[in-house]
């Protein structure tokens, strides 16, 4: 059975390992979905920071890590002097993220990344996003006739209508998802072929 995975990042991993409470190898984690579900590509739906990096919403459909990579670094060695603590902080931080994916990249993943978006709350507060559910979606629906089955690693419920549309197909469909941060109508659409990703700890864990 030929399969295909997709990774809905922000709703697997929210809140990062400190919310999941252990860290993840990404690398045991391609092995096991590999292993377990044979599947042949394993599509990974992220954001990242890219602070005035020229990305074309109209042409390109993932951020080209090794360019933004070359434009951090160039603010960071042009803008050093000037950046408070915080600001060093931050940049570093994002730098490292962006490292972080051209490693899940190199590992096998297929990187699916679209730029995080400020917005500003009622109380002046500011809110990052990078929603990849319709990112995600599109590309489910663009690659059905190359699976038979599809293994999706996300609890969202947005995704259901999607879900079953795979099932109309005949395409089968197993959730792999964090219990807590599933929603309910998302488990009892899988039934038997939900998988908890909670209970793979001690084999993910670094």
């Amino acid at each position: 059975m030929k399969t295909f995975a997709f990774i809905d990042a922000s709703n697997l991993f929210y809140g990062g390992e400190k919310s999941l409470g252990w860290k993840i190898d990404y690398q045991k984690l391609l092995a096991y979905i590999k292993e377990k579900y044979e599947a042949e590509k394993v599509f990974y739906f992220g954001g990242v920071e890219i602070h005035d990096f020229l990305y074309d919403y109209q042409k390109e459909e993932t951020v080209n890590l090794s360019e933004l990579e070359k434009h951090l670094l160039l603010i960071i060695k042009n803008e050093e002097n000037n950046f408070n603590e915080a600001r060093l902080i931050l940049f570093g931080h994002h730098l490292q993220r962006v490292r972080f994916y051209k490693k899940l990249e190199s590992f096998g993943y297929k990187m699916f990344l679209k730029p995080v978006k400020l917005f500003e709350q009622e109380d002046e507060s500011t809110k990052r996003k990078a929603d990849c559910d319709v990112d995600m979606t599109v590309k489910i629906i663009r690659e059905k006739d190359n699976f038979d089955r599809a293994l999706i690693l996300s609890g969202d419920g947005d995704f259901l209508p999607t879900l079953k549309y795979l099932r109309e197909l005949e395409k089968e469909v197993v959730i792999l998802a964090r219990g807590p941060r599933t929603a309910r109508e998302i488990r009892q659409f899988a039934g038997s072929n939900f998988r908890d990703f909670e209970y793979l700890r001690e084999l993910l864990k670094r």
